[in-house]
């Protein structure tokens, strides 16, 4: 039975996935991670090294745009379980056809899709309502030695946010 659907993005490497549910009058359930799967698209991932959890409290913040640099890149991937949020990848490869360019979608609770973020990507996300909460899988532990950042507001690059910012970080100010 098939558990996943998955789908390419406009920026090479990166895709979308959406959970089947599996469901009757009780509920549902829906995987959010196989590795079999994963593995027949070429997606190879041999261990989730760390699984995190995040609570947004405002509608129009914005997270981001964040990721690590080598030795310590690593694969990323996004499911919103509660509320929804607009969520933005960015090619940061220097040989991509695709460097510099972002892709964003809105990944929801009820659309069920997820954001498979490769190596030498940044990632952020702005919360659509109140109250937002994510789940992100990582093929790498965090390593603060190797963190980095994107502005979310650089010209150059241009993300499209849907909202008016609400909160925004002081360290995600300054990237």
């Amino acid at each position: 039975m098939k558990r996943f659907k998955f789908q390419n993005s406009s920026l090479d490497g990166l895709f979308v996935s959406e959970r089947y549910h599996i469901g009757d009058n009780r509920g549902f359930l829906s995987r959010l991670w196989c590795k079999d799967a994963y593995k027949e698209i070429g997606w190879n991932i041999d261990n989730i090294v760390q699984i995190n959890h995040t609570y947004t409290a405002k509608k129009g913040t914005i997270r981001g745009m964040h990721f690590q640099k080598k030795p310590f890149e690593e694969k990323k991937i996004v499911s919103c379980i509660r509320g929804s949020i607009f969520d933005v990848a960015i090619d940061l490869r220097k040989n991509s056809s695709t460097y510099l360019s972002w892709y964003g979608l809105e990944l929801s609770s009820d659309n069920k899709l997820m954001l498979n973020i490769p190596e030498g990507f940044a990632h952020g996300f702005q919360t659509l309502e109140d109250n937002v909460e994510l789940i992100y899988f990582h093929s790498c532990e965090y390593n603060q030695e190797y963190e980095s950042g994107v502005s979310p507001f650089d010209k150059k690059i241009g993300i499209e946010w849907p909202l008016p910012v609400s909160v925004i970080s002081e360290k995600d100010k300054r990237n």
